[in-house]
């Protein structure tokens, strides 16, 4: 094992520990126009980013989540709290999973939570959050359990390659952890219900309605 690998893990390690996850009460009261949403996102998630370039969140990006019913449409151009936290979902769901996935477990939770009043889409976040607590150390203490154990790998390699062979071992068992874990939730999403379709009609009843409510204020 050598000290410049030990380091460069616990750097990584330590800027996993400033990532805190956005709260309920960080987001705006307001109800933001379509600048002011990519903008807000963009400053928030910036720890996020792997590359200083990356973007967030685009307006392309926010049409084509629309596009695939994975984001309700907005009020008068404007997007509510409610529209940001579903944003923060999609934006950790999309590395793992597909659009499909995604829409198969948002659909029900919009359906029933998104325009609720006690029991909103905000509570079914801030309740994830509160699971979530405590997760960090757990997986600081797995990520150098893994880390210590391929530094015993490959101990009868050529000594010039023993150090890249380790750190492959190591990239390895974490790329297996997260394999794994991938296919887990797939197979949970797999027994989910499949609500898409009375998803889209509850959608289409909702769209009609409002255009037929604008129709009436016009004739008045």
């Amino acid at each position: 094992m050598t000290i410049k690998q030990q380091d460069i893990l616990n750097s990584i390690l330590e800027s996993l520990k400033e990532m805190k996850p956005m709260q309920t009460s960080e987001l705006p009261n307001i109800n933001l126009y379509m600048d002011q949403l990519t903008t807000f996102m963009n400053e928030r998630l910036a720890h996020t980013k792997r590359y200083e370039e990356d973007k967030v969140l685009t307006k392309t990006m926010i049409n084509n989540y629309a596009k695939n019913n994975i984001l309700p449409p907005p009020e008068k151009k404007q997007y509510s709290s409610a529209h940001l936290v579903t944003l923060i979902f999609i934006y950790y769901f999309k590395n793992i999973l597909s659009i499909m996935d995604i829409q198969k477990i948002l659909d029900p939770i919009h359906e029933k939570y998104f325009d609720a009043k006690e029991f909103s889409i905000q509570k079914v976040y801030d309740e994830v959050l509160a699971l979530e607590d405590g997760a960090m150390d757990k997986l600081i203490e797995d990520v150098s359990e893994k880390f210590a154990t391929s530094r015993e790998s490959y101990l009868d390699a050529p000594e010039e390659d023993r150090e890249f062979l380790q750190q492959f071992a190591f990239i390895c068992e974490l790329c297996f952890d997260i394999y794994l874990k991938k296919l887990i939730v797939e197979k949970l999403i797999d027994e989910l219900p499949d609500r898409s379709q009375k998803a889209r009609e509850a959608k289409e009843k909702k769209k009609a309605a409002k255009a037929a409510a604008k129709a009436k204020e016009k004739k008045k």
